[in-house]
């Protein structure tokens, strides 16, 4: 099926989010006119005045959609665009069961009916989900690929419902939206024009450029980051030496746009990863900056004894789908944790 061009325009929702700010960038600096839709009038205001900085106006247009899990929520948003790019569904700090699941499942399903039903002109849907959908708890050190599921959360959250564990619940949203995605899709994907691709990150870290106003607002993930490297908390070797995977959100954002680029990335879920981590490798790489990178706190150096051997990581992703469809050259933890820290710096934090 046919890919976007120079020139198509993109809907990227929730465009003023974490991910979706690199996603309407990179889409504008490639040449693509972007439709983002934000929730706020506020909202409008700052995208608008950001992109334009950069000389971008006339590329964007920002439309207000309210609630995303309303019915029919996109109907007009996709009307005329030739391509999709649905990020609204973050990472939420409180876990509440039917907030959860409403934002993720009614976001995803609701927007691909849109398409189905008012997208004339669509080539390419792609869709964020995320690792959580993917991994389930092992007591042993597990590489994940594309063929997992992660059926246990979900199974717990039908049984306990709001009593479920937090994490639980975020996991099995993101399950059960993501896989009600591929119904829709497979059931309607004869009568489109249409291919839908999903990305799939693990923990997504790396510069913010969306409108935040403090550290107290930052996005979940990366106010995990900055507990762990930057806060002045206690820390223990315990909690350094715990382990995962991760993507720069840069890295993240542009795994979007190459999959509504290459043609065989539709159709595709895809994992997008750098590798894994563990927290004390942020710290070392933070210690090991100039101190006029981020001269406005003072680095704890954590455990560095727990480098003393090779890190084992205790879930990773096999990347081998990555590498043979988009093949992104991913920032190391070092590149990441500079170009993070000069963004705070920036910001005065």
């Amino acid at each position: 099926m046919p890919t976007i061009t120079k020139g198509d325009k993109v809907l990227v929702s929730g465009a003023n989010g974490y991910i979706a700010m690199w996603v309407t960038r990179l889409l504008l600096e490639r040449g693509y006119a972007v439709r983002g839709t934000v929730r706020k009038e506020s909202e409008v205001k700052f995208l608008k005045d950001y992109f334009t900085a950069l000389g971008y106006g006339t590329m964007l247009e920002v439309v207000i959609v309210e609630e995303i899990c309303r019915e029919n929520a996109f109907d007009e948003a996709v009307k005329g665009v030739d391509a999709i790019a649905h990020i609204a569904a973050p990472f939420h700090k409180n876990y509440l069961h039917n907030e959860m699941f409403n934002s993720a499942f009614q976001g995803m399903v609701g927007i691909l009916k849109s398409a189905i039903k008012n997208g004339t002109n669509i080539k390419r849907v792609v869709a964020t989900s995320s690792c959580a959908a993917v991994m389930s708890p092992n007591e042993n050190s597990t590489t994940f690929n594309e063929d997992d599921w992660d059926i246990a959360a979900a199974r717990e959250v039908k049984e306990k419902g709001s009593k479920a564990p937090p994490m639980q619940i975020f996991r099995a949203s993101k399950t059960l939206a993501e896989k009600g995605a591929w119904r829709i899709w497979e059931k309607h994907k004869s009568e489109i024009s249409w291919e839908l691709t999903v990305i799939v990150p693990p923990f997504v870290f790396g510069p913010p450029i969306q409108n935040v106003t403090s550290v107290k607002t930052l996005n979940a993930s990366l106010q995990m980051w900055y507990d762990a490297v930057i806060a002045d908390i206690p820390r223990t070797k315990k909690a350094l030496s715990v382990s995962n995977s991760w993507v720069d959100v840069r890295d993240n954002a542009l795994a979007h746009v190459l999959a509504l680029e290459k043609r065989e990335a539709g159709g595709e879920r895809i994992i997008t990863t750098a590798g894994g981590f563990n927290w004390q490798e942020w710290l070392d790489a933070a210690n090991s900056l100039p101190f006029s990178t981020f001269p406005s706190h003072k680095l704890s150096p954590g455990f560095p004894e727990i480098l003393n051997e090779k890190p084992s990581y205790h879930v990773t992703y096999d990347k081998s789908k990555e590498e043979r469809i988009l093949a992104i050259k991913f920032h190391t933890i070092l590149e990441t944790t500079r170009d993070t820290l000069e963004e705070f710096t920036r910001r005065g934090w």
